[in-house]
């Protein structure tokens, strides 16, 4: 398991140095400044690789930019509507382009309008703590009474639109500009910003597809980029819907492993992969990831280890997210599927037996709650995840442990 680190660029708080002491192999970043649609030049390209490439005195950082996330695809890719074959031949150039400077993996999504939604970036926990949160209630709020979208409270049982109702009413000013403000914050790091009005417009974009038209899109897309990424040696990897149920009426199409099944089925190509993330996938209680990993392992490109804690039994419930070894997810047993699958990957001479993990986000712990940072990105909290993360791989491929096995 080879230990990556996100990394948002010059202006990210957390720096290449933080890195470096964190004791990382790789980075993962993007271009978050360019907008979906246009071409990654290599000469941006290459300022970012330079960028990675130094610590703050000029010394060699001996890290190398290994995973791009995101290369985000455009909501006219998704939708099939305006400039979307414009946008396909733009993301094929930037891979070309990223395979040119030796970047082997690339993670995006295929989310409708928003990347992930929260309803807390800050929500406290009995520690001192904070963490990011998804509240039904608070959220069935915001889609009912803040953004009024037509139809929102069918979307919602009985008793969260009563509470949900009852929360609004009491809701200081304050508390409803930070809770418009959080739900749709989307993509960490991105270019865009979207105002409700922004919303309701791509909302309405939206009207007509299904979730089976969404998935189609998908498909289509990929039968353009992921041929094209096998010929250059690239290695495709989807993120799951972060939550992994519907919102705002929009489909959402990879939240499951039958889900993630269809598309590389359809797709039936090594490029066309799987960014396993644990703390996505982990907030719906039908998704057991260490079976996901062991049935879909072949074909994980590139994983997330995070866990979270679900607060109800429904498929839609709250979350929190949960220190690395705490929340739903038995993160020994993951870790024990992602190792099997490298020791299969090794016995079959892959190049990418090692496959690259980051520890997705973090509570804000110690110095992080004075310190700005991306939200879920945290400099110690993340610090933190990744000892542990380390503690378990290290135990698992002890020679005792194999020996006892």
């Amino acid at each position: 398991m080879r230990q990556t680190w996100r990394w948002f660029g010059p202006n990210d708080a957390v720096s290449i140095d933080d890195m470096r002491q964190a004791g990382v192999e790789g980075v993962v970043s993007a271009l978050h400044h360019l907008l979906p649609g246009v071409v990654w030049s290599p000469e941006e390209i290459s300022r970012r690789q330079n960028d990675i490439s130094r610590m703050k005195d000029g010394a060699a950082s001996h890290l190398e930019w290994e995973v791009v996330e995101s290369l985000p695809v455009s909501e006219d890719i998704k939708r099939q509507t305006g400039d979307w074959k414009t946008h396909i031949a733009a993301y094929k150039e930037s891979l070309t382009n990223l395979a040119a400077a030796g970047i082997k993996i690339v993670c995006y999504n295929f989310m409708p309008v928003l990347d992930w939604t929260r309803t807390d970036l800050n929500h406290r926990l009995p520690n001192g703590a904070t963490c990011m949160r998804f509240d039904l209630i608070d959220f069935a709020a915001f889609d009912i009474h803040i953004l009024q979208r037509a139809g929102a409270a069918d979307s919602f049982p009985d008793h969260v639109n009563e509470e949900a109702s009852r929360r609004f009413a009491d809701m200081p000013e304050s508390r409803r500009a930070e809770l418009a403000k959080n739900a749709v914050c989307g993509l960490p790091g991105a270019a865009e910003h979207l105002t409700l009005d922004d919303v309701r417009a791509h909302l309405a974009a939206y009207d007509s597809i299904s979730a089976d038209t969404l998935r189609t899109h998908l498909i289509d897309f990929l039968s353009e980029v992921a041929p094209h990424a096998q010929k250059l040696g690239l290695r495709l990897c989807c993120h799951p819907d972060d939550p992994p149920f519907p919102l705002l009426g929009l489909a959402r199409i990879m939240s499951t492993e039958a889900d993630y099944q269809h598309v590389l089925d359809a797709v039936d190509l090594p490029s066309n992969g799987v960014t396993l993330c644990s703390g996505s996938l982990g907030a719906r209680r039908d998704n057991d990831l260490p079976a996901m990993m062991d049935r879909l392992g072949d074909r994980v490109h590139f994983i997330h280890l995070r866990n979270v804690q679900r607060e109800g039994d429904a498929i839609v419930s709250s979350f929190h997210e949960a220190e690395h070894l705490g929340g739903v997810t038995d993160m020994v047993a993951l870790v024990a599927a992602i190792l099997r699958q490298e020791s299969r990957r090794r016995a079959a001479g892959r190049e990418d037996a090692s496959i690259p993990f980051r520890p997705d986000h973090g509570q804000s712990i110690l110095d992080d709650l004075g310190r700005t940072s991306q939200p879920g990105y945290p400099a110690i909290g993340r610090l933190k995840g990744l000892a542990e993360l380390r503690g378990i791989m290290t135990a698992l491929e002890h020679a005792e442990v194999r020996r006892s096995a």
